[in-house]
């Protein structure tokens, strides 16, 4: 059975579900998920939305925070669009009934007032809008929740996208004999219980799928964030950019039970402090903001401790606060760690950094818009031009509800213009030669090689030697996917592995190119900043041939 629909959505995180609450009115709506809808990036976020309330706070402050963080590369347009429009954006979600923590030291009468504003690294001003520690859990709660109630909104939980169908992929099959501007017309989707793939028709297409930390051993990401956005929309030749600066999150609980167990930023926001195996404070060494410098700043400080002094960890302290405020402030991480026999209010936080978000992604403009006609991309999937080298805190979901607003408006107004006409006839997948895969270890030692080759040669520190040498391997990898997946059929663990080498290579790729050291990209043969030659996107399209 294939499915036509006017908008189809790959992905069901914040930036998903507003952009399918928005279009809903005007067309019907397919929202594909590879695993449960509510599993996404947005539902493990903790931190919060960083957006200007306070009186002492400016969106020029949050401006100039945000470009000091991209360190030379944001797009100072795409930057002051995304901060002034997060107001009217947090009020949007206020009015749908998404529970913000406020202040009980100030009165209800002006809900804006009433925010109990947190601080992250890098923020010279609180401005953090938060659900306690669950804010994404909390947002994501409430859009599914509208989502399921609309009635041209239809879920396909469960469903995995291989990989998008262009007008070119028509003219290969030789349905047409014209020659028109290639487009994106919708996605070929695999069916995890039937096994069948599906074509989805659409007149607009909105990539959505999140980041790609599964492309490395240790990451904050679930297990679904493996980079299908960015390597579905780069096969089909749109743009992609920025690959090189993958966000290393400071703090991963670090603990044999804990898999992928973020420590909110926030704690080091209200006063958490990293120090060292004898108790030493360390971050004063690498910068005046000591604990609440940015991210790239405190995640190879780490990194440096712990290579220096041969330890697994270092530790997160905030046992000097009072327990009441600790537990109060941060319910889910005080219950989480305690689970593990750790006791924040008594004990510092064993913490390591991990992959966390990928500041690059899939080229748009202002609007969302790809260079695939009718094909946008928002949330951690698309490279806006916001985040530059690297993003500040909790700048990920005000961007996410920015560009779902703006690609919303134009995807309806480019619908209205004509795509309502009508969509192409679209081919049935063709699976013809192929069989049943005898061979799974493939799938399972190429998964774990790529994840340990981008650990150890492409992670918080590089250099020329190793990243020559995940390039050598990348190159043996690719081409035993390529064999493999034309000779067998599809599953999810196949489409996932291709996704990851080809996240991989580009980022291999990128991080080659750019012969300095900016941001979350630290090449220890460039160790400075060069503005003269590389204060530029590193920008990769490919060759579409035939």
């Amino acid at each position: 059975m294939n499915v036509k629909t006017d908008f189809l959505i790959i992905g069901s995180g914040i930036a998903g579900l507003m952009y399918a609450l928005k279009v809903a009115d005007t067309g019907t709506v397919a929202i594909v998920t590879k695993k449960q809808a509510v599993d996404s990036n947005t539902n493990l976020a903790q931190g919060g939305i960083a957006s200007v309330f306070d009186q002492t706070d400016s969106f020029d402050l949050h401006i100039q925070d945000t470009l000091d963080s991209g360190d030379g590369l944001c797009n100072p347009d795409v930057v002051h669009q995304v901060v002034t429009g997060g107001p009217e954006r947090i009020r949007e979600l206020l009015d749908i009934g998404v529970n913000f923590s406020t202040d009980n030291k100030t009165s209800g009468q002006d809900k804006d007032a009433s925010f109990d504003l947190g601080r992250e690294g890098g923020h010279s001003r609180n401005r953090i809008v938060h659900a306690h520690d669950m804010t994404g859990q909390e947002v994501e709660r409430v859009l599914l929740e509208r989502a399921r109630q609309h009635k041209n909104i239809h879920f396909y939980e469960n469903h995995m996208a291989i990989d998008l169908i262009t007008f070119s992929t028509r003219i290969k099959r030789g349905l047409v004999t014209t020659t028109h501007e290639d487009y994106c017309c919708g996605a070929y989707v695999l069916d995890h219980h039937t096994k069948r793939v599906m074509a989805f028709g659409a007149g607009i297409t909105l990539l959505a799928t999140g980041g790609a930390g599964k492309v490395y051993l240790y990451t904050s990401n679930p297990d679904i964030a493996t980079g299908d956005g960015i390597a579905m929309a780069y096969r089909a030749g749109a743009t992609v950019a920025n690959l090189e600066f993958v966000q290393f999150h400071p703090t991963c609980l670090f603990h044999p039970a804990a898999k992928n167990f973020l420590i909110s930023e926030a704690v080091r926001g209200e006063g958490g402090r990293l120090i060292d195996a004898e108790g030493n404070t360390f971050m004063e060494r690498y910068d005046p903001k000591r604990d609440l410098a940015c991210r790239d700043v405190v995640a190879r400080a780490i990194d440096t401790e712990l290579k220096r002094s041969g330890q697994d960890s270092v530790f997160l302290d905030i046992s000097h606060q009072p327990a009441q405020f600790v537990t109060e402030r941060f319910p889910n991480l005080y219950a989480k760690c305690l689970s593990f026999g750790i006791d924040m209010t008594k004990a510092p936080i064993p913490v390591v950094p991990a992959a966390h978000y990928m500041c690059g992604g899939v080229v748009t403009d202002m609007f969302g818009r790809t260079d695939l006609n009718r094909l946008f991309a928002v949330g951690e999937t698309a490279c806006t031009g916001l985040h530059g080298a690297n993003r500040l805190a909790s700048n990920s979901l005000l961007e996410a509800l920015i560009y779902a607003d703006a690609a919303a408006h134009q995807s309806i107004e480019d619908f209205r213009a004509g795509i309502q006409n009508g969509l192409p006839d679209i081919p049935d997948w063709d699976d013809v030669g192929t069989t049943d895969s005898d061979e799974q270890i493939m799938v399972a030692h190429n998964w774990d090689e790529i994840r340990r080759l981008m650990w150890n040669y492409v992670g918080i520190v590089r250099s020329d030697k190793r990243l020559a040498r995940a390039q050598r391997r990348i190159d043996n990898i690719q081409n035993e996917i390529r064999e493999y997946y034309w000779n067998f059929k599809v599953s999810p663990d196949l489409i996932e592995l291709r996704n990851i080498a080809t996240v991989a290579e580009l980022i291999i790729k990128c991080a080659n190119h750019r012969k300095e050291s900016r941001g979350l990209h630290y090449n220890i043969g460039y160790p400075k900043r060069d503005d003269h030659r590389w204060k530029k996107d590193t920008v990769i399209r490919r060759q579409i041939v035939g």
